[in-house]
């Protein structure tokens, strides 16, 4: 499977996305034609190669006449609509202007119809995002991964007025996104970059394992002390067919002074709200206390929804909290006949290619419980019945 990396280093924009790209070797001459067909006054895309602290890399300048317009979004959408994009590249388009669309509407506390775009619907900012739409679709990856994000710090100046880094539209983007420590004076990450990955990232957090075909470096227009750049790697994912990688988050927190209850109260409502797993740990504590080692895993996206739930109802005054990846095998449902009646399982490849089946424990208690048969009769039943549907 073919796949892409954005290793993000100094953040992303979308003229360094375009530079990644035409750097990687898309061919700028189709994204130009691409953009021409969008109707907007004279704007040319020029690439030049430049050095960023000593190191090379493709830097693109959106060149257009002087506008004072602002437009909504569905003024952009009808621009991509009537183009000469493939259906393709109009979905990509108009899925990130639709993202930043719906970050800028919960930053003004108004409608998604109503936004009005002010440095995202300017010429420039149009040919960054309809221009990594067709990039990204000519490249022609099926995932696409991305690295931690830095923002930058500071304050910048927006028409809305100055306001701290992220602005709050790219803050929105950033949601559920595992974002680096890195104290630049200035802004890393834009909205239009935030909203590119928020976008079309499959996930976030280190280089997935992949044979590299080719790199590109977009260069943004700033100068700093360290290489302004964005890495794309583009190759061959390495992973088997079985197994898959994604990324999560690991909260914990250790407890000597909170009732079983509420512990196990805790634990309840951490399923119902959508963690992964939640693991309880003995472990012993200071002045030789027993205590409780609270491990949940999480979707980055839920993280903080599950640690609120773990401060409100237990005695922690904090967690740990990181990313991780992990691996995962290929799985699928399957429903086996037993003696006692049908019941569900989990049909997990391995990597070999052998499949390994686990029943469904509440299927398997009820059965047993019906017939007043041993569960653990049941389990073996239901791991032979699937051999033998197989």
């Amino acid at each position: 499977m073919r796949i892409a990396y954005l290793d993000c280093a100094s953040g992303i924009s979308g003229d360094m996305t375009l530079g990644a790209l035409v750097d990687a070797g898309v061919d700028l001459a189709a994204i130009q034609s691409g953009v021409d067909s969008l109707g907007l006054p004279s704007c040319q895309l020029v690439a030049a190669e430049v050095k960023k602290r000593g190191f090379r890399a493709t830097q693109v300048t959106v060149q257009h006449e002087p506008e004072q317009a602002h437009r909504h979004l569905h003024h952009i959408t009808a621009m991509i609509d009537g183009s000469a994009l493939t259906p393709r590249q109009q979905e990509l388009a108009t899925a990130i202007f639709t993202r930043l669309g719906e970050a800028e509407a919960r930053a003004h506390g108004t409608t998604i119809e109503k936004v009005h775009f002010h440095e995202v619907g300017a010429v420039d900012s149009i040919a960054d995002i309809v221009g990594a739409a067709i990039g990204w679709d000519l490249l022609g990856v099926e995932k696409i991964y991305c690295s931690a994000v830095p923002t930058g710090t500071g304050f910048i100046q927006i028409a809305h007025g100055r306001c701290s880094i992220p602005a709050p539209a790219t803050a929105d983007l950033l949601r559920g996104v595992p974002l680096v420590d890195f104290p630049v004076d200035g802004e890393l990450t834009t909205p239009t970059g935030a909203a590119i990955i928020a976008t079309l990232t499959e996930r976030f957090g280190p280089m997935p394992a992949m044979t590299v075909e080719s790199i590109g470096y977009g260069a943004g227009q700033k100068d700093f002390e360290h290489p302004n750049l964005l890495r794309l790697m583009v190759g061959e994912s390495a992973d088997t067919p079985s197994t898959a990688a994604d990324t999560i988050v690991l909260l914990e927190t250790n407890l000597d002074d909170c009732p079983g209850e509420a512990i196990a109260h805790c634990c309840e409502r951490l399923w119902q709200a959508g963690a992964l797993d939640v693991a309880l740990t003995p472990i012993q504590m200071k002045k030789g206390r027993p205590g409780v080692l609270v491990t949940v895993q999480a979707q980055p996206a839920d993280a903080d929804k599950l640690a609120a739930i773990v401060l409100a109802e237990t005695t922690a005054l904090g967690l740990r909290k990181q990313t991780v990846e992990r691996l995962v095998l290929a799985r699928r449902k399957a429903t086996v006949a037993t003696p006692w009646g049908e019941t569900t399982g989990v049909v997990a490849t391995l990597p070999d290619g052998s499949e390994r089946f686990t029943p469904e424990y509440d299927d398997c208690k009820a059965l047993a419980e019906r017939a007043g048969e041993p569960l653990g009769k049941v389990y073996v039943a239901a791991a032979a019945a699937f051999g033998r549907v197989e």
